[in-house]
């Protein structure tokens, strides 16, 4: 087992959820409170993460909303904290990169080291060795998107090639090609269930990165009728906008954490059927 893959079986199983909060601090919903002042992304991100951090197996902070207004620092400081304060709970760069050679191995370097994640998402399309810097990283996990929870992914993602459609295609290499050192995830959006059954049949207890439940209206009883493994967990079950911004006002940390517990204790009433 690897180490990202102990530390999320660890995470699921002390903190009871399968729950992972998308930190995507869109600094025009800021709290005027926090907006004004100097960091806004980091206090922000620290509030939610003090507030939520009882009811969630994994952080998962989204790289545009920082390098787009120049807060990679802030960025940096947000998974420090986690790292302090929450050593036990896995963070998640939902980087999305996908390149060859060097360029990709600069990337796995920016994940890994300079932002210290525990994993990387990853896009799959310029192929294996795009994935293989990523990979040669054996105790990070590298979750790559499958069947992403878009309106659009089903322009590439649906089409057959062979005898199977391209999603099909990439869990079928996860499991038989890339996953050697026991580090592979992937994205399967909570937006199709049906696909979440068929992926899950096909990879066994990989655990799946499920986005797309809250503002995207996924399915959230059919994610878990369909992705959950025998042990009752394999699901790292996205939320993002639905819990830090469940309310903009002042009151922004009690209401992200009041969503957080609801979503939580939904999860765990079905997994305990």
């Amino acid at each position: 087992m690897s180490g990202f893959y102990k530390k999320l079986t660890n995470s699921w199983n002390k903190q009871n959820s399968l729950l992972c909060v998308g930190l995507d601090p869109d600094v025009d919903r800021l709290p005027k409170s926090i907006k004004n002042g100097k960091h806004p992304l980091y206090r922000f991100n620290k509030e939610i993460i003090d507030a939520t951090a009882q009811w969630v197996c994994a952080y998962k902070p989204q790289i545009a909303y920082y390098s787009a207004i120049g807060a990679e620092i802030q960025l940096e400081k947000t998974i420090r904290y986690i790292k302090s304060e929450y050593p036990a709970i896995p963070v998640i760069l939902d980087a999305k990169r996908g390149d060859i050679g060097s360029s990709a191995r600069m990337y796995a370097i920016e994940a890994f080291e300079r932002y210290q994640a525990d994993a990387v998402t990853v896009n799959p399309y310029m192929g294996g060795d795009a994935l293989e810097p990523f990979l040669c990283f054996q105790n990070h996990g590298v979750i790559v998107l499958c069947r992403t929870s878009n309106p659009g992914s089903g322009d590439f993602q649906q089409r057959v090639s062979g005898d199977r459609a391209i999603y099909q295609h990439v869990a079928y290499l996860a499991t038989s090609h890339w996953n050697k050192n026991n580090n592979v995830a992937l994205v399967v959006g909570a937006t199709y269930p049906e696909v979440i059954k068929e992926v899950r049949q096909t990879v066994g207890n990989m655990p799946l990165l499920v986005p797309g439940i809250g503002a995207q209206g996924g399915d959230l009883e059919g994610v878990l009728k369909n992705g959950l493994t025998e042990e009752k967990n394999g699901l790292i079950i996205n939320v993002s906008r639905g819990i830090i911004f469940a309310s903009e006002g002042s009151d922004f940390s009690t209401a992200a954490a009041r969503q957080a517990q609801s979503i939580c204790k939904r999860i765990n009433q079905y997994r305990s059927i």
